[in-house]
């Protein structure tokens, strides 16, 4: 098996998880993990910023209430480093509605999921936005 049929193999979409409340960030990273995923935590905006440096995410997964910079402000910011990032916001806040109106008058236009989310509707979300790839085997390699 040549390197390149075992890299489309073990291709995994990177998704950066953040949430102030640790239980929170590293339950939805581990099913995340199980699921195929190569989910990372972070708990709060700037440390996420720092990851996304390190290992760019295909989808970013964040609380809009997060401690510093809000859940839409992060998603703003690594908007702007990695424009092709999709993101999902979610909150168990009503007051959340005004940040997100806000973000999208200035252009910036987000899912919103709410809390709680069941790890089945959350996958269902996260494949749904990303998209699925197929993955290559050997014996449809030929």
């Amino acid at each position: 098996m040549s390197n390149s049929t075992e890299e489309a193999d073990s291709y995994r979409p990177v998704v950066l998880v953040v949430d102030d409340e640790c239980i929170i960030a590293d339950t939805l990273t581990a099913i995340l993990n199980r699921s195929g995923y190569a989910a990372l935590p972070a708990y709060d905006g700037e440390s996420a910023l720092e990851s996304i440096l390190l290992r760019p995410p295909e989808l970013l997964v964040s609380d809009v209430i997060l401690p510093g910079m809000s859940g839409i402000e992060l998603a703003v910011a690594v908007r702007r480093v990695f424009p092709d990032c999709k993101v999902l916001l979610f909150s168990g806040q009503a007051s959340t509605s005004d940040l997100l109106a806000s973000a999208s008058s200035r252009g910036h236009h987000f899912s919103l999921l709410t809390k709680p989310i069941h790890p089945t509707d959350l996958l269902a979300r996260i494949k749904e936005t990303i998209g699925s790839r197929p993955r290559q085997t050997a014996s449809s390699l030929g």
